[in-house]
């Protein structure tokens, strides 16, 4: 009588509840065949089967490795790799390569849900559940993962910038929680547009505070990679940005943001004229044309002169500075007049970061905000009048948002 196998509590037709079990086990079973199939595609017989007087390949089977667990998607399974002796050259299998735990997409997984907050203490309380009791995960194991980030972001950082033409430029130094080394770093990011209307991350490096220093590093580096000087440049009003941009790039035109000048003004009101010295400012910035905007800059001034003049003095200080986007065109104005453009995204990595908390080393830190920003470039909104941009880089001129016709031949076109 045939001895009926009592050790698998899975039946032969699996229910529901069992039904993820049963799929593993094919799995397994699948993948235990498919070497079996390697080593017999390599020695030209199966198992058991001698070896020809006549036959030319060589090598022989040589029983199995230790037990290895292996996570898939479909969860966790255990296969014994085959192993062949007798060949000119040591067999490495390429169903299961030595040394592999887990799948790439695993791997992939494991990577994305620690970029978007799970902590390296919670990885196995939650994938347990998910991979099967058995799945081979460490924190160290997650931590090796977490590296490529930094292999990634060092390639990223020095490829060629020849072949992109940006028309404007984004920059600004900002500062996450994010356990750095020196509490007074800060991340210097640069945001490019291209002709096409394309957002593009062109810059993050860490450096001390916003010096002058720290940005003629970071355009140095751009501008020996190939990028070419770009239209116009927007930040907010930090000087060490401007002195390094006159060296580098000193032909393209420099815009302040808006944001950052009407914070500023109104930390030097008296705190019941905010409200109103706010909504002055906002007119002065949305003015249509540039007369306007001056002539309510003096208004503003009259209001305040007597009561806060810090205020009024702050807002004329670097005028002309404000008031570069006017030479672009209208459907662009909404995106020159501030910086928006790099502070947007980094809404979602100060979550993440303030949530972290446990990096110690700078390029840590600054690895991963980069993947967080290359995963938010992916959603990046198009500039409007994305059309315009190729005539802004051919160097077309305006005046009050409207393009100005130079010649006869222009006019003609």
């Amino acid at each position: 009588m045939k001895e009926q196998n009592t050790s698998s509590a899975i039946p032969s037709r699996p229910l529901w509840d069992t039904l993820e079990t049963f799929v593993r086990d094919k799995i397994q079973e699948l993948v235990q065949a498919l070497l079996e199939e390697e080593v017999t595609a390599l020695l030209g017989r199966a198992k058991s089967v001698r070896r020809g007087a006549v036959d030319a390949g060589g090598g022989s089977r040589n029983g199995y490795g230790r037990p290895r667990r292996v996570a898939l998607h479909a969860g966790t399974i255990v296969v014994r790799r085959p192993r062949v002796r007798g060949m000119d050259t040591r067999f490495t299998s390429q169903v299961l390569p030595l040394f592999k735990r887990r799948t790439g997409t695993v791997a992939d997984t494991l990577r994305d849900l620690y970029l978007h907050g799970l902590a390296l203490g919670d990885f196995e309380q939650a994938l347990r559940g998910v991979l099967g009791a058995g799945a081979p995960l460490s924190a160290s194991s997650i931590a090796r993962l977490r590296e490529r980030w930094t292999a990634d972001y060092e390639a990223w950082r020095t490829r060629s910038l020849a072949d992109e033409e940006l028309v404007y430029l984004w920059a600004d130094g900002l500062y996450v929680k994010a356990g750095l080394e020196d509490a007074k770093a800060a991340l210097l990011v640069i945001i490019g547009v291209r002709r096409d209307g394309q957002k593009v991350i062109l810059a993050l490096e860490s450096g001390q505070r916003e010096s002058t220093h720290a940005w003629l590093q970071v355009l140095r580096d751009l501008h020996g990679r190939g990028l070419r000087p770009p239209r116009v440049v927007v930040a907010d009003g930090h000087l060490g940005l401007w002195a390094a941009l006159a060296q580098i790039y000193p032909t393209s035109d420099e815009q302040r943001c808006w944001n950052h000048r009407i914070v500023n003004v109104l930390d030097q009101l008296p705190h019941q004229e905010q409200p109103t010295g706010r909504r002055l400012l906002r007119d002065i910035a949305y003015a249509e044309t540039r007369a306007e905007a001056e002539r309510r800059r003096l208004l503003f001034a009259r209001r305040y002169e007597a009561r806060a003049p810090k205020a009024v003095a702050i807002l004329r200080n670097d005028w002309d500075r404000l008031m570069s986007f006017y030479q672009y065109p209208t459907a662009h104005w909404h995106h020159l007049r501030t910086s928006n453009v790099v502070e947007s995204p980094f809404a979602a990595v100060r979550l993440r970061t303030s949530a972290a908390k446990r990096f110690k080393k700078v390029q840590n830190a600054t690895a991963m905000i980069w993947k967080l920003l290359i995963v938010a470039e992916q959603h990046f909104r198009r500039l409007n009048a994305p059309h315009l941009l190729a005539e802004v880089a051919d160097g077309a001129r305006y005046a009050d948002g409207k393009r100005v016709v130079v010649n006869k031949v222009e006019a003609a076109a």
